[in-house]
């Protein structure tokens, strides 16, 4: 069953950002969701991703309500993309985070800069094209999927009583494609799995499980 705490997650991301503008202090504390989807990845894959991500929550909670949900563009979810995006990222956060080293304000701030800007960029996307597109490529979302691809955890298993509705595609947030795994024994493995169950809720021949 889906995490049933995961509708509300997103007050805190909307939290953080109010109070980590006027009390950039605060900021320090999103190391914890920065590394968080990668320890979570060592045993669950994806998982914190679909569950426990306040911004995860905040796509599916509020901008899924004004996303036209097109297909996320296939750029996005390119090898190339997600290298250069990571390194990127990190390398903005590195060369900020330098200069602001030994001033705890000025090192929250940086966390909430960060954040603050690339919740932006993924409003936009969403609006444009689908709500989760910035998971698509999101830093540490790529890399909790490397790891998760080195042991394939929690597979979805999809019995042959699927009927190829790909009702299951349209319910997942990285419109993923779990029907193809139909009566494949090692399951649906693939790495940018959620594991947010939707497509288990959504499938009516309940044949997807975890």
């Amino acid at each position: 069953m889906r995490n049933k705490i995961q509708p509300y997650l997103f007050w805190i991301l909307l939290l953080f950002l109010a109070v980590g503008i006027v009390y950039p202090v605060i900021g320090v504390i999103a190391i914890i969701c920065m590394l968080a989807p990668i320890i979570t990845a060592f045993f669950k894959g994806r998982y914190w991703c679909g569950n426990l991500c306040p911004r995860g929550s905040f796509w599916d909670n509020v901008i899924e309500k004004v996303s036209p949900k097109k297909p996320i563009p296939a750029f996005f979810r390119s090898v190339g993309f997600r290298i250069f995006m990571v390194f990127f990222i990190i390398g903005v956060f590195s060369v900020q985070m330098y200069y602001a080293w030994g001033d705890l304000a000025a090192m929250g701030a940086v966390f909430v800069r960060i954040i603050l800007i690339t919740t932006v960029v993924g409003v936009i996307l969403g609006v444009f094209y689908h709500q989760r597109t910035w998971c698509s490529f999101c830093p540490m979302g790529t890399m909790a999927s490397w790891l998760s691809a080195l042991h394939k955890s929690k597979p979805l298993k999809v019995t042959n009583t699927c009927v190829d509705c790909k009702l299951c595609t349209s319910a997942c947030p990285l419109q993923l494609t779990p029907y193809e795994a139909k009566g494949n024994e090692k399951g649906f493995t693939h790495s940018d799995c959620l594991k947010c169950s939707r497509c288990v809720e959504k499938c009516p021949k309940k044949a997807l499980t975890f």
